[in-house]
């Protein structure tokens, strides 16, 4: 793994950066989509002969990372090229991927993903949407629930599991369900943090499916699932980054020039050691990041399966103590809409709670890092 990065991530880091930074906050998200679509960037870590940039999730999580810090993060990233996109390149049967990666790749088409469920919350073992052969044909039954961008996206990968799997080991199967399938419902969750990305709630009753949508092997196991749940925390990492780097900067820059008592505020330790420690903690979380996106693309799941958890955890704990100070430094102006920063607030939570909350990592890390016994 290099120790600083490759002058190719440079130039990748300095162009997104200046596309977000020609975007701002105030982002339209459609021409922002479709711009870093048009660039490459969407599609940067999928497969050339498929319309991609040939990188991996490394590249993708510079993209990710730099619009963040931009105030102009794409959640969708997350989901469409990193889980989906890279699900079917690596899963996917040929058709698939023709039909599929291309589209991805330059924005025209996006993919959702639903995994959680309503009672299962963060046991994936507990999944009991479920497939059952008709035929040919594959029936899906099940709820969903927390699925982002459903209204966006032209089909969802839905995760579920075989009928004759609903007891014993998990062994997840995959489906693509077109938003327009008959029997395939959401409905909007009213969600206090208001995005442009929209929470669902989503009904499968009896949604019917070719024997094609199913994406890889019915009897795959873990490893396809976590095909895309391993970005999924990588990119995670790097949306947290971002956002807490963009607050950092703003409270740097506030510190700077607020002037009290015939001295920028920034120049008394009570606000520039905070600040400090708020950028040691953003750029520690940076390199566990890179070191798992190392990991995934060199290959290697185990490996990269515990540093994107390790990366995930702190990331999220970072971007909340980032966004924290900052607001802080800004005192009353820190929760004005002029500087933008009171709503990041709610929106730095979603990295501790989401994909998979702190408690649940760190419950990961002491029992397949440490050896600990299990508390359930």
């Amino acid at each position: 793994m290099p120790t600083t990065e490759t002058e190719e991530h440079k130039a990748l880091r300095a162009a997104v950066s200046a596309l977000g930074k020609r975007h701002g906050r105030d982002y339209d998200r459609e021409q922002l989509w479709s711009e870093a679509a048009k660039l490459g960037y969407l599609g940067v870590n999928l497969p050339e002969e498929y319309g991609g940039g040939g990188g991996g999730i490394s590249e993708l999580s510079i993209v990710l990372e730099e619009l963040g810090a931009a105030g102009c993060p794409l959640l969708m990233m997350v989901v469409s090229p990193a889980i989906c996109g890279t699900v079917i390149a690596r899963f996917g049967t040929e058709e698939q991927k023709q039909s599929w990666l291309p589209a991805l790749a330059d924005g025209t088409r996006t993919m959702a993903f639903g995994i959680t469920e309503p009672d299962a919350g963060s046991n994936s073992h507990r999944i009991t949407t479920t497939a059952r052969k008709d035929g040919t044909d594959w029936l899906l039954t099940g709820r969903k629930v927390f699925i982002s961008g459903v209204d966006l996206a032209d089909a969802t990968l839905i995760v579920g599991r075989t009928e004759d799997a609903r007891t014993g080991r998990l062994k997840p199967c995959l489906f693509i369900v077109p938003r327009d399938a008959e029997g395939f419902t959401r409905r909007q969750i009213d969600m206090e943090l208001q995005a442009f990305e929209k929470q669902f709630e989503l009904t499968l009753d009896d949604v019917r499916l070719p024997a094609e949508a199913l994406v890889g092997d019915e009897d795959a196991g873990l490893l396809q699932l976590f095909a895309g749940l391993n970005p999924e925390r990588i990119m995670t990492a790097a949306f947290a980054i971002g956002m807490g780097r963009y607050a950092l900067a703003r409270a740097v820059e506030y510190a700077r020039d607020r002037t009290v008592w015939d001295a920028p505020i920034g120049a008394h330790q009570a606000i520039a050691h905070p600040l400090a420690q708020a950028h040691i903690d953003l750029e520690l979380a940076r390199l566990m990041m890179q070191k798992a996106a190392y990991l995934y693309d060199a290959g290697d799941d185990a490996g990269a399966g515990e540093a994107a958890n390790m990366a995930k955890y702190a990331a999220g704990e970072a971007c909340v103590r980032a966004v924290d100070q900052s607001v802080h430094t800004l005192g009353g102006n820190g929760l004005t809409r002029e500087f933008g920063l009171a709503r990041l607030i709610t929106a730095a939570r979603v990295a501790r709670i989401a994909p998979v909350s702190r408690e649940m990592i760190l419950n990961y890390v002491s029992h397949q890092t440490l050896g600990l016994p299990k508390s359930y």
